[in-house]
């Protein structure tokens, strides 16, 4: 493995990062209404779950995915009903001043964890993305650095996400269309929820 494998790795991580889910929506979500530090814990989990799910496609986890499918029937059905949970509270909570419905501290970290537990999907992604860009026979020193890189990266992100998005401008918006933004992100997160509930 050299440094072109972890910039190919790394850009497509960026790529995946920037697409429209449930991880964007919430992180987006939360800079937006809570600030910074809510914004910056809430990406911390979200890339911790998801440097999690890579060290699992490194150790072999979508095998075991493969081997005994109930595993991860169990870990979508909780994630796809957490992202059902949040989107309720969301649409409930729609209305209530911005005070009320702010998830701050140590639950914005839990709650970055769990959005990101929702996809299980991310092992087998993770899994193919790897074959398809370091070498095979991998040293253990070596899945360790991809799995730090990438929680590094992420939190770089994220932490970028979480300083343009708490700025006064954004913010302001936020609370012009706070009612409607949120029935709209309750509605999606409503929806992906639902789809990896129902879905294969």
């Amino acid at each position: 493995m050299d440094w072109t494998h972890l910039l190919a790795f790394n850009l497509t991580l960026l790529a995946a990062l920037a697409a429209p889910g449930p991880a964007l929506l919430f992180a987006l979500r939360q800079a937006i209404s809570g600030g910074f530090w809510v914004g910056m814990a809430t990406g911390a989990g979200l890339a911790i779950m998801a440097a999690c799910w890579t060290s699992a496609a490194l150790l072999g986890l979508e095998a075991v995915f493969t081997l005994f499918p109930w595993a991860f029937v169990a870990i979508k059905t909780v994630g796809a009903l957490y992202l059902i949970w949040v989107a309720v509270c969301l649409w409930r909570d729609a209305a209530k001043p911005l005070n009320d419905t702010a998830t701050p501290g140590k639950k914005a970290f839990l709650g970055g964890l769990f959005v990101n537990l929702a996809n299980p999907k991310s092992v087998l992604f993770a899994a193919s993305v790897l074959v398809v860009i370091f070498p095979a026979g991998l040293s253990l020193a070596e899945k360790a650095l991809i799995v730090g890189n990438h929680l590094v990266i992420e939190l770089i992100a994220y932490g970028a996400f979480a300083a343009l998005l708490s700025t006064p401008p954004a913010r302001a918006g936020y609370l012009r269309l706070k009612s409607s933004f949120d029935r709209v992100a309750g509605a999606i997160l409503g929806l992906l929820g639902l789809k990896l509930l129902i879905g294969r």
